[in-house]
């Protein structure tokens, strides 16, 4: 605020001097510069006008600037004024420019005055903007309050999917029989999907299983028994082997009891002296943790081409207890899987010796399981995403 009072001090007594013939000088740079003693320069009279000049467009910006900075109730119009004023093309900015065409002498002095001005406004600036920033604090508070009396807003939790929930309990059931469980590829190679299982070119138990062949080598496993040949490929001579291999399978067919895509667990063990009981006892075991203590199971003759001799297996119904009923259509059973001994076929193809070791193998769909355990009567329910459908699960 000085230097903009020396402006008016230094144009009284430099137009005083000029009006008695002398000459006037300035020793700018210092608030202790005497006036007629010492040695300076001696500035011009048509410099001196256009500092006045210069000066009072400056402080006519300024005063313009805070005006319009005090009616400002916005922080983004106070951003947008703030670059309207000291930005790069602002008016003050463009105030420094012309003081290219003043002396020497007066740039100094010109160049303290604006920034004075600039340390100003920018001071301006961030106090309206603390205030503005208090009466929106303000007003929020005023508007946003929480009633801590209402209810809560629950969030709604989610849970497994019912074939999730049948493949844990299924794989939670082997693993307390001593089992592992194994993985393999879903996009599967001919060789360890038919032909390594027993079913050559042109075998005719091929055509139990529409495939979705990519060529004609390579397809979409219709069934998890290539991990059974890959794991037996990778332990061999390893014994035992016991494992599950849970996983999609797909096949060309689709009704009310089948889908493209479903999912399977097979299981296999490989040992010296395994025989047919042991198959027996394991899957009467999985029956009863799976459905009931008082579940009984039975086994029934039927051809697999990589199990000989092959069985189907079923339980008793969990509805009736065997009496008969709609669900196991008077019968008293209900047929939940497929079983037998490893072919030795199989067991030559995981580079077992069949005069050494025996072996049994199971193969359960997932949806069948969950069908007959939650009651579910249509399989496509499993995969239409209806909430009202999965949330009773």
């Amino acid at each position: 605020m000085w230097l903009i009072t020396k402006l008016g001090w230094y144009r009284e007594n430099r137009l005083s001097s000029l009006s008695r013939g002398g000459s006037f000088c300035v020793l700018s740079g210092t608030s202790g510069a005497s006036v007629g003693q010492g040695t300076c320069p001696l500035v011009p009279e048509k410099d001196l006008e256009r500092v006045i000049c210069l000066k009072s467009e400056i402080l006519r910006i300024r005063e313009e600037a805070l005006r319009e900075l005090s009616e400002l109730d916005r922080p983004e119009a106070l951003q947008e004024l703030k670059v309207k004023v000291l930005g790069k093309k602002g008016s003050l900015t463009a105030m420094l420019r012309q003081m290219g065409s003043l002396s020497p002498e007066e740039r100094p002095i010109m160049g303290q005055v604006v920034n004075e001005v600039r340390s100003q406004l920018e001071q301006a600036w961030e106090k309206r903007s603390a205030e503005l920033e208090r009466i929106a604090l303000e007003q929020r508070l005023a508007t946003e309050r929480i009633d801590i009396t209402l209810p809560g807003i629950r969030v709604p939790r989610g849970h497994y999917h019912p074939l999730t929930q049948v493949i844990e309990e299924i794989e939670d059931i082997f693993l307390g029989m001593g089992f592992q469980i194994a993985e393999g590829p879903e996009i599967e190679s001919d060789y360890y999907n038919f032909e390594a299982l027993n079913l050559p070119k042109e075998h005719p138990a091929r055509e139990m299983q529409d495939s979705f062949y990519i060529t004609e080598e390579i397809l979409l496993r219709t069934q998890t028994s290539p991990v059974q040949i890959r794991t037996m490929e990778k332990l061999h001579p390893q014994l035992p082997v016991k494992i599950i291999a849970p996983g999609k399978v797909y096949r060309n067919d689709d009704d009310a009891t089948h889908s493209p895509m479903f999912h399977q667990v097979e299981g296999l063990v490989v040992d010296r002296g395994i025989r047919m009981s042991d198959l027996k006892g394991i899957l009467l075991n999985f029956s009863r943790e799976m459905f009931g203590e008082s579940r009984e199971i039975r086994l029934r003759p039927s051809f697999f081409p990589f199990t000989e001799p092959s069985a189907e297996v079923d339980v008793s119904c969990m509805l009736c207890g065997g009496s008969g009923c709609r669900l196991c259509k008077g019968t008293g059973w209900i047929e939940i899987l497929g079983s037998g001994m490893v072919h030795p076929k199989v067991l030559e193809m995981g580079g077992y010796n069949p005069q050494e070791v025996t072996g049994f193998a199971f193969g359960m769909g997932v949806e069948r399981i969950a069908m007959l355990k939650f009651g579910i009567e249509d399989m496509r329910l499993l995969f239409d995403n209806d909430l009202r459908f999965l949330q009773q699960f």
